[in-house]
């Protein structure tokens, strides 16, 4: 048995190509990694790797976090500046004894030391749309935080191996220095080989009130089902913050665990994902909330071409991650 899981439609070119790997009995790691590089390499994607969109200080700062299952070893980058594939330093970051979490100028001399290629990341068309963003937000008095599409990965092999992955750009606008969930391990991401792996893509402030990750790979392992504990934590993180808090934001999440059986929830009107395993070709769902259970079904030839034609459409016509 084998499989992958992963959020948003960008995974669905990544997850194919990893998918023929896992199939040849390749490791998890690997297969993680590749599919989630695949997504930062695609400069049409606003909230991952090159292309996404900058700070509000015009800086494009990348976050990536890799997971070994077998091991709970971790190495995760925050606020990373002009290095390629933030997720291949995150992985080599995991293979080191301490140091796991670098941030900022000490990630990026860490990355350089390391060989990795420098890249400048923000792209023409990024700085068209984040200066359109601008004007629809902040020069209209409203908010500008916006836009904050996580591609986490994970990966189940041959051997019962599991791996997590995920990279984003962050939030629109974000001040300098901040970080979301996605680096930070428990919240954004977690994995353990034994029972099964979570990672998360919405409002990072929000998911990490509640180790969201963590919490969904705890629950399995006492039992629940991947969708029950999904749809358990995300619900229950959803009402806790509406009642304490007074308002909540955009919170999503996959599983899986290590029988390969998948799970997600979301509080959104519409969240894609992305699955294959041993049984199931590369398919891309659409998923909502509806009563006390997430629901999904696969995305139509209709909505597959639409979102092709949006990603690429010029600035100033509607776009989505």
């Amino acid at each position: 048995m084998w499989g992958m899981i992963a959020t948003w439609r960008m995974a669905l070119e990544g997850i194919t190509h990893a998918s023929t790997l896992l199939a040849k009995g390749e490791r998890s790691a690997k297969a993680v990694v590749n599919a989630v590089a695949d997504v930062e390499d695609f400069p049409f994607y606003k909230s991952v790797g090159y292309g996404g969109l900058p700070s509000e200080n015009g800086e494009v700062e990348l976050d990536a976090a890799f997971m070994d299952g077998d091991t709970l070893a971790f190495g995760a980058v925050g606020n990373l500046v002009d290095i390629a594939n933030p997720i291949r330093v995150a992985h080599a970051l995991s293979r080191e004894r301490f140091n796991s979490l670098l941030v900022g100028v000490g990630a990026r001399e860490w990355a350089l030391s390391q060989g990795f290629a420098e890249k400048t990341m923000l792209t023409e068309r990024a700085m068209q749309h984040y200066r359109k963003r601008c004007r629809e937000t902040i020069d209209q008095g409203l908010s500008p935080y916006d836009g904050h599409d996580t591609v986490g990965m994970i990966g189940l092999d041959t051997r019962g191996s599991m791996s997590v992955a995920t990279s984003t750009s962050g939030l629109f606008m974000k001040r300098r220095g901040r970080l979301g969930d996605s680096p930070i391990i428990g919240s954004g991401f977690y994995c353990d080989s034994q029972i099964g792996a979570a990672t998360a893509t919405g409002v990072g402030e929000d998911l990490m009130k509640g180790c969201t990750s963590y919490e969904i790979v705890r629950r399995m392992e006492g039992g629940m089902t991947p969708q029950d504990a999904a749809d358990s934590v995300i619900f229950e993180l959803e009402d806790k913050l509406m009642a304490r808090f007074g308002r909540v934001g955009d919170l999503s999440v996959v599983c899986m665990n290590k029988l390969g059986e998948f799970g997600v929830s979301t509080n959104i009107k519409t969240f894609s994902f992305v699955v294959a395993t041993r049984d199931l070709p590369p398919t891309v769902y659409l998923a909502e909330r509806q009563s006390d259970r997430t629901h999904y079904i696969p995305a139509d030839e209709a909505w597959m071409n639409d979102y092709a034609a949006r990603i690429r459409a010029p600035i100033g016509e509607p776009q989505y991650d």
